[in-house]
């Protein structure tokens, strides 16, 4: 079913009984009641601290909580002079949708600028709002991307896929590209809202990636914030950020059919303007599974490495199968290599004739493996030292883009019709395994 708005009945009266705000901020949420009254209070506090003289409105935008979530900020109080508006969204389930109904209901309200934060968040402070929003308000920016001080094993998608794909295509060094906590003016709300994409993937994991590329690809005024420590609910690489991974790959390789005539003419990367804090702290630890992401790699090799040898080059598919008889001391994927292997896959996924979520489903391992490996790397390493070797594989990754075009130009290279890839698989997908 289609829908034209994310709006249902009761949002629609609050917003017009509230009839315009200078400031809004959104908080999608989905089963957070442990720690989103936190998170509400700091907004409050930070809307009354930094633009106690605006006309504010808090949205809660959830998604059909099975827990005590809009509840509990329903009751909890905010000040008095600022609008607080919990509701359902409509429409496909997904953190996209919530952040739609977050945006139009920005645009009815006229708001010069809107901020986002998400509901998991345990660090965030009042100065986050105002790290947010100041460079859209007094700088004329149009999107603001985050930067945190992460632990090394926390944002894995982003470390070790989004920020290199990303600062290599589009040339901007953004360097949490779906941090999930943002700034946007009125002019990219509305570019946003025009876009056809909300009946999409791009309303579930892939929003933020879409988000960050679109504002670069449109010519958007883009900086960044640095927010800080982030602490949030933590995510194992190996056991839970298999769905998300899917999803934010796919988008970002059909983002890059969308705009390869603007990324092929990118030749190297630039720094943007940041702002907010200036010392960087060291995060607190999380548990990661070393164990289970070798088994995850080991076995998507076992199932999927007579295809992996069929869509990647010969000296890919080798340092892969080394690695699948490697002990877990010696597990150590080359940087190149791994560049060199998303971009194989994305030129795959580029002449891909059917089912594209299956291509994705086979190379998720892949991504358990280079997590595993930059584990090995970094075990003795301080976050902060870990960090460098993030912006060094960055830089392997912009180094290798010309082999990416030479891939992305090449004829068809996917198993011949669609026989081999039904009798690897069973018919069914790698999730579907699961």
């Amino acid at each position: 079913m289609e829908y034209d708005t994310a709006f249902r009945p009761y949002l629609a009266k609050r917003i017009e009984q509230i009839e315009a705000a200078d400031i809004v901020v959104g908080i999608p949420c989905y089963n957070n009641e442990a720690t989103i009254v936190n998170v509400l209070k700091q907004v409050s506090k930070g809307l009354a601290k930094h633009y106690k003289s605006a006309r504010s409105a808090i949205l809660i935008s959830d998604g059909g909580s099975t827990d005590d979530t809009r509840e509990v900020v329903r009751v909890e109080e905010i000040m008095p002079w600022q609008e607080k508006v919990v509701f359902i969204y409509r429409g496909i389930a997904g953190k996209g949708t919530a952040l739609r109904a977050i945006f139009e209901a920005a645009e009815r309200l006229g708001a010069r600028a809107c901020a986002v934060v998400d509901a998991d968040l345990r660090s965030i402070t009042p100065d986050w709002i105002k790290y947010l929003l100041e460079p859209v308000l007094e700088k004329d920016y149009e999107f603001v991307a985050p930067v945190y001080s992460r632990y090394k094993y926390d944002g894995t998608i982003t470390n070790h896929v989004v920020y290199n794909l990303t600062r290599a295509l589009y040339g901007k060094r953004i360097r949490q590209p779906i941090g999930g906590d943002f700034g946007i003016s009125r002019e990219t709300i509305s570019a946003y809202l025009k876009q056809n994409v909300w009946m999409t993937d791009v309303a579930r994991f892939g929003i933020d990636i879409w988000m960050t590329t679109t504002a670069i690809t449109q010519g958007f005024r883009v900086c960044q914030s640095n927010l800080g420590v982030k602490v949030h609910d933590p995510k194992d690489p190996g056991a839970s950020l298999g769905p998300m991974f899917r999803q934010v790959v796919w988008t970002l390789f059909t983002l890059m059919e969308q705009h390869a005539g603007n990324w092929k003419s990118v030749h190297e990367s630039e720094a943007v303007e940041t702002f907010g804090q200036t010392e960087l702290v060291e995060p607190e630890a999380i548990e990661i599974n070393l164990d289970l992401l070798l088994y995850n790699y080991k076995q998507g090799f076992q199932h999927f490495g007579t295809l992996w040898k069929e869509l990647l080059s010969p000296d890919c598919y080798e340092a892969l199968h080394k690695l699948a008889d490697a002990e877990t001391k010696d597990f150590l994927m080359p940087v190149d290599s791994w560049a060199k292997i998303l971009y194989e896959v994305a030129a795959t996924f580029h002449h891909w004739p059917t089912d594209r979520a299956r291509l994705i489903d086979v190379i998720s391992p892949l991504y358990y493996g280079r997590v595993a490996s930059f584990v090995n790397q970094t075990a003795e390493m301080k976050s902060l030292e870990a960090e460098k070797l993030v912006e060094q594989q960055a830089e392997v990754f912009e180094k290798e883009k010309s082999y990416l075009l030479q891939v992305w130009e090449r004829e068809k290279k996917v198993p011949e019709g669609e026989s081999i890839f039904q009798k690897l698989l069973g018919g069914k997908t790698d999730g579907q395994r699961r």
